[in-house]
């Protein structure tokens, strides 16, 4: 089992789930940042198991892109794509309604849309604080509040599962995500406590170092911090995006019915050691911001 989870992401269509394969028959999910990395992973997880998919992003072209590794998957459930920028609240007002109109019923939101750049802290220009505070925190909260408001309150019945990050001691050169990934994971208790009289269950899932398609827009400089990490994980090894889609997906399946507020953390034990990346520090931080954001 533990092989087929370290898979790469081009195994995707050809690999077998851990768990039974009609799981989340009859059931939707909404994914966000569903066309890449872990997003995508979740939904063909989500896919093999039987569930209709909706994906969402801003990027269209990404969606698309994911949307052919998901029609590789043999399974029973349907597939859509829709555009949903979670820092417009219009735009995720359409999404939302797209997929309840679309399939009658929404079981699971993913918050899993988001992004960041690798910048020492006293680089970071406002513009690209504010970007990653919007998409990370504000934009979780928009879309949990929107598909709580407009689907889970209607039908009596939500499960909400936020990907947030290992960032419990600091999270150097991300600053801004670690801000606002702290916050993710406050905002989930807080939400968990709120909705769990409305049938609405909230938990979150905080990968540690994970070999997923965002390292594609990394500098070389940064790919080499990344790596270089390794070493300092007790498991010797980076993470993958299918066993945070196993992690996910526990959470969202009826095993994890009395679940609740409760973050887990698929990092190979990086935070009983500390933070990877407090180890390279010394050697990578400069004045100099590293990268940009859109």
């Amino acid at each position: 089992m533990s092989e087929d989870l370290q898979a790469p992401a081009s195994a995707l269509p050809r690999q077998p789930s851990i768990y039974r394969p009609d799981l989340f028959a009859g059931r939707t999910a909404f994914v966000t940042g569903g066309g890449t990395g872990i997003g995508l992973a979740i939904a063909a997880e989500l896919r093999l198991l039987g569930a209709n998919v909706v994906i969402g992003s801003r990027r269209v072209e990404k969606l698309e892109r994911g949307m052919e590794t998901l029609r590789q998957i043999d399974a029973p459930g349907e597939l859509e794509l829709h555009a949903c920028n979670i820092r417009d609240e219009e735009s995720i007002a359409a999404a939302v309604d797209f997929a309840a109109k679309r399939f009658g019923v929404v079981d699971f939101l993913v918050n899993n849309g988001g992004g960041q750049f690798p910048s020492p802290a006293i680089a970071i220009a406002r513009k690209g604080w504010d970007a990653v505070i919007e998409t990370n925190l504000t934009g979780t909260f928009l879309m949990s509040q929107a598909m709580t408001q407009r689907v889970f309150l209607q039908q009596g019945h939500g499960t909400i599962v936020n990907i947030i990050a290992q960032m419990w001691n600091g999270f150097p050169m991300m600053a801004h995500t670690g801000a606002a990934r702290s916050g993710v994971d406050n905002l989930t208790k807080t939400l968990a406590l709120e909705w769990a009289p409305m049938g609405v269950r909230v938990n979150a899932v905080a990968p540690g170092v994970i070999l997923s398609s965002g390292i594609d827009n990394y500098t070389p400089e940064n790919r080499k911090f990344f790596f270089d990490s390794v070493p300092h994980i007790p498991a010797g090894r980076l993470g993958t995006p299918r066993e945070i889609a196993a992690a996910t997906l526990f959470l969202l399946s009826p095993a994890a019915g009395f679940i609740t507020g409760t973050t887990i953390r698929v990092d190979g034990g990086e935070t009983l050691y500390g933070h990877a990346a407090a180890q390279q520090l010394k050697a990578m931080v400069s004045n100099k911001a590293t990268e940009s954001y859109e």
